[in-house]
């Protein structure tokens, strides 16, 4: 399809999809979600794409929340359902099976931090600024705020944000766990492709099922997390990768990965 204000570049074994509203410092509508839906199945369903990067078009901002034009025309039901939907296509980063690293190059607000604590990993230029101000607006967070926040930093730091709506800058979203690494800002993308490229490198059905096992083992009892860890390092062993993995490791030579 057409996107736009979605881009989406491959360079095998990255994509790069890129928000692209500038002019509204990539502000989130219900057009762009569904651009970004669909930009991340095509990027899973490419077997030569193994990790996505995901960022804001300009150095201004990754995402600077939802747009306040569409927002203001939201009712009840249509609020409900619009959350639903910003929750469902965040919910399939997580999901997808592939890692994505959220690029965060300027403000990641609402529903810009809320596509970022989506993401696999979070780095963030010097001058990123973060936050969850929806209160601000006489709305909570609707995008998954409320759920992912207090997981990532837990709850009193999460409290703090969401209910102040305060917006911190790069270096103390590193200090309370909200985003992974901090690097200027002409190195931020350097970065992510060469933290892409090194986890591409492994075997990719095994990053495949390490997401879906610690994805599914987050809210399970210890001894269900250790099944359900066994049962997908039991589909690992099947694979032709296994094979190839120690394989080429007692050979002493680089393994040649199929994804099979």
């Amino acid at each position: 399809m057409e996107f736009e204000n979605v881009l989406l570049e491959k360079r095998a074994p990255l994509a790069v999809i890129t928000i692209h509203r500038p002019k509204v410092l990539n502000a989130i509508n219900a057009a762009t979600l569904e651009e970004l839906s669909a930009a991340l199945e095509d990027a899973a369903a490419d077997p030569e794409v193994r990790v996505i990067l995901l960022t804001g078009a300009g150095e201004r901002a990754f995402v600077a929340g939802a747009d306040i034009s569409e927002l203001a025309g939201l009712d009840a039901e249509t609020g409900r359902a619009y959350a639903r939907r910003g929750q469902e296509v965040f919910r399939c980063i997580e999901t997808l099976g592939k890692p994505v690293i959220a690029c965060i190059n300027g403000f990641a607000l609402g529903g810009g931090c809320e596509l970022a604590m989506a993401c696999t990993l979070r780095l963030a230029s010097e001058t990123a600024k973060l936050g969850q101000p929806e209160v601000k607006l006489g709305v909570i967070a609707g995008f998954g705020g409320t759920q992912r926040l207090p997981r990532l930093v837990g709850p009193s730091a999460a409290l703090k944000l969401l209910l102040t709506g305060a917006i911190i800058p790069a270096s103390e979203a590193l200090r309370i766990g909200l985003v992974d690494e901090v690097l200027p800002s002409d190195k931020l993308m350097a970065r992510a492709e060469e933290l892409a490229n090194e986890i591409a490198g492994n075997a990719p059905i095994a990053i495949e099922r390490t997401l879906l096992a610690v994805d599914s083992g987050l809210d399970r009892s210890l001894e269900d997390g250790l099944a359900e860890e066994a049962r997908h390092f039991g589909q690992c062993c099947a694979t032709q990768d296994k094979a190839e993995g120690t394989t080429a490791f007692l050979a002493k030579r680089p393994a040649t990965w199929t994804g099979k």
